[in-house]
């Protein structure tokens, strides 16, 4: 059997408990096949790159499988049919990765940095987040079009009234 990481995309319309579901369903057609699901990541709703079927966003799910092909083939047969799976993809390995996978260690590591940074960010106000402070480098735009007396266009009816005096 070979070793597989599979990823697939959901509909932000569905629940993440209908992801769920279908994780379970295709983790027991994998196992019916004579595979097994080493780990299942539910990674939650993120913004795609661009849309896919009119989504913005849609739930990332990743299965860890030891599988024969024909388990593979199934799954992705049952997602192509599924019309709440956007994508997937599946990647043969040569061994599963232990631990979380990238996407779960990043969301670890923004979450710790959040918590480092305390309630720096927490006030209402967040001005003082994007003050520029002095900007004397720039010195001093002088009159600005906005700033000067209105002169009127040309072809426009006061010009004309103008012109008639």
């Amino acid at each position: 059997m070979s070793l597989y990481e599979h990823v697939y995309l959901a509909r932000q319309d569905a629940s993440a408990q209908q992801v769920e579901e279908l994780t379970a369903h295709l983790k027991s057609v994998v196992e019916g096949l004579g595979g097994s699901v080493a780990k299942t990541e539910y990674w939650g709703v993120k913004s795609l790159s661009y849309r896919l079927r009119k989504n913005r966003k849609a739930h990332f799910t990743l299965m860890n499988i030891n599988a024969p092909a024909a388990a593979i083939n199934e799954i992705e047969r049952l997602e192509r049919l599924n019309e709440d799976v956007l994508r997937y993809l599946t990647i043969r390995v040569d061994e599963l990765e232990e631990g979380p996978s990238a996407m779960m260690r990043r969301a670890e590591r923004d979450r710790d940095r959040d918590e480092r940074r305390g309630d720096r960010f927490d006030r209402g106000d967040r001005g003082d987040r994007f003050d520029r402070g002095d900007r004397g480098d720039r010195g001093d735009r002088g009159d600005r079009a906005r700033d000067r007396e209105r002169r009127p266009r040309e072809g426009s009816e006061e010009v004309e009234a103008g012109t008639e005096e």
